[in-house]
């Protein structure tokens, strides 16, 4: 493995860790830190960004496993938001809610960019989208 996957698995290793935190501490304070709520950034696709979002998908996906801590979907949803971030690559984070095979009410988060999910694919057409953030970079703010 070289140095840039290396570097890559660690910088993953530590967002996740401060995705868990952050998920400990009431939501209310973490909203904002999220992006712009109920909004979305664009599905328009930009090939450039294709390879580093796979990058940080696949590193996010593979130090989950490794993590002392839980790392569930919210988790790697936020972990993986603050790497794109600081690529200034766009994102937007989903929440969702939907009911299990006993009824309880069940939560899942994901994350897309562009016309890319980077992580929770796998559950999210079972959930029902009850909030999302969009993380614009750059000149994309609205106030």
């Amino acid at each position: 493995m070289d140095w840039k996957s290396k570097w890559l698995l660690l910088e993953s290793f530590f967002y996740l860790g401060l995705g868990r935190y952050l998920k400990s501490i009431p939501f209310s304070k973490v909203a904002p830190t999220l992006g712009q709520h109920m909004e979305e950034t664009t599905f328009d696709s930009s090939a450039s960004n294709r390879k580093v979002l796979a990058s940080v998908s696949q590193a996010v996906h593979i130090m989950s496993r490794y993590t002392i801590w839980e790392s569930q979907c919210l988790v790697k949803a936020i972990a993986a938001m603050k790497m794109l971030e600081k690529r200034q690559i766009e994102s937007t984070l989903y929440l969702g809610t939907a009911r299990d095979e006993s009824g309880e009410l069940i939560a899942h988060a994901w994350l897309r960019s562009g016309p890319y999910y980077i992580t929770g694919y796998e559950e999210m057409a079972r959930f029902t989208v009850v909030g999302k953030f969009a993380k614009k970079i750059g000149g994309n703010h609205n106030g």
